[in-house]
């Protein structure tokens, strides 16, 4: 897997976060904590089951303010304990295939200054679900679940 990234078919978000990187990876490994960042407020996230290692699945639910849950399931294609996580929605459980994939996250986490930079590039199959993920609000939603990341991981 490379590691370049494709304008065409990627989002990025990159972020200096005033927390140390074993707690923001703890974050996205430990379903207790992901559920307290992981949906952009007002949204929720009342259920996720991780199992966190390559070929292991996970099932997280986010639910609109109005009570609309949207699940979601994936596979973990790489685990490196606090320096990347690599999960794809191309798989559900034991490497069924879903119906549609849409994207593969990378997320890296890097030690800067007693910081963690975090970088997250959601990778898209085609370049028309990157601008479906963009219009979306990619940028707006994933930068505030940064923001909420940081305020848990900073009191761990």
């Amino acid at each position: 897997m490379t590691d370049a990234i494709d304008p065409t078919r990627d989002l990025v978000l990159d972020r200096l976060i005033d927390a140390p990187r074993e707690n923001v990876y703890r974050c996205w490994t430990e379903p207790e904590l992901l559920k307290r960042f992981f949906a952009p407020l007002p949204y929720t996230t009342p259920h996720a089951e991780l199992d966190v290692r390559p070929g292991g699945s996970n099932r997280i639910t986010m639910r609109s303010p109005e009570g609309q849950d949207m699940p979601m399931s994936g596979v973990y294609l790489d685990a490196v304990p606090n320096e990347k996580l690599v999960f794809t929605d191309a798989f559900t459980d034991a490497w069924t295939p879903s119906e549609k994939p849409f994207f593969v996250a990378i997320l890296t986490f890097a030690d800067e200054g007693g910081k963690t930079r975090y970088r997250a590039v959601a990778r898209h199959w085609t370049a028309a679900d990157r601008e479906a993920h963009e219009q979306m609000g990619f940028h707006e939603g994933w930068g505030q679940v940064a923001d909420q990341l940081e305020a848990l991981a900073k009191t761990l």
